[in-house]
């Protein structure tokens, strides 16, 4: 039963990444009244008031496994069975909102899926999805996955889309190709950008490719060439720029910045992301 026609949606899988949501869900709620789900995991229960504090805030189980990192993966693919919405705007809980995307539900009307492409868009030079050196596309074909040299490489912090057949399709293949990946860790990193470009190219649903403004990785600011202002910042939070940290700063974040140096574990050194 939906609860609403539009809504957001992010995932939290393990304590590494619970500062990151409590700043994601302060800077939504700045510009946005509309519902936020969480997909929690391995969080303890005792700190979901910090996150219901924001209002609106549905908490519901994701996919639960011992490597977050892997339990991320796993509800990125459940993304649109856990949408409660008409339209959803699925972002990375390490991502601030600068300003309002309001128009981002509207350009959902005449489309199922909204993305912005990976700062290395082409799936033949994405030396970022494979473990070993060797070629890139033909390594991708061999595993299975239907990828050719047009191919392009989406960004998977920021998707947007509607409930339909084609998107729910999108889906189903999304988790097939997703699980060639895991099958074949030999040569692949565990990564969902692979899996997710294979399942458009399979199904080829209605697209549109947005902006980087609207998922722009301040990491590599330096490759971008935009001339318009960033709507959506993706950085990590030890990362933040301070333009982000301003938008999400109160005394609530600030509270649960300090007190997350010394009850969190840092993220620097999350021997997940190492893996």
């Amino acid at each position: 039963m939906k609860l609403e026609t539009k809504g957001f949606i992010t995932i939290l899988t393990g304590l590494y990444s619970f500062q990151d949501c409590v700043h994601f869900l302060a800077s939504v709620r700045k510009f946005h009244r509309e519902p936020i789900i969480v997909l929690i995991d391995r969080v303890p229960q005792i700190l979901y008031p910090l996150l219901d504090v924001f209002g609106n805030v549905i908490l519901k189980p994701a996919p639960s496994h011992e490597n977050p990192v892997l339990a991320s993966r796993l509800a990125k693919l459940a993304l649109y069975g856990e949408s409660l919405f008409d339209k959803t705007i699925y972002m990375d809980c390490d991502i601030c909102l600068l300003s309002p995307i309001d128009e981002v539900f509207d350009f959902l009307d005449g489309v199922d899926l909204l993305v912005t492409e990976d700062v290395q868009p082409a799936i033949a030079k994405a030396a970022n999805l494979l473990r070993v050196k060797q070629d890139i596309l033909s390594t991708l074909q061999s595993v299975g996955l239907p990828l050719n040299e047009n191919s392009i490489q989406y960004n998977g912090g920021f998707i947007a889309f509607t409930k339909s057949s084609k998107t729910q399709e999108l889906f189903t293949n999304f988790k097939k190709y997703f699980e060639f990946v895991v099958a074949h860790q030999n040569v692949l990193l565990l990564k969902d950008q692979g899996a997710f470009a294979a399942a458009v190219e399979s199904v080829k649903p209605k697209m549109t490719t947005l902006s980087p403004v609207y998922n722009y990785l301040d990491k590599w600011k330096e490759i971008y060439a935009i001339d318009k202002p960033i709507k959506v910042m993706h950085c990590t939070y030890p990362y933040r720029p301070q333009y982000a940290k301003n938008v999400t700063r109160s005394l609530f974040t600030r509270i649960v910045d300090r007190t997350a140096k010394i009850f969190l574990p840092n993220q620097l050194n999350n021997p997940w992301r190492l893996k």
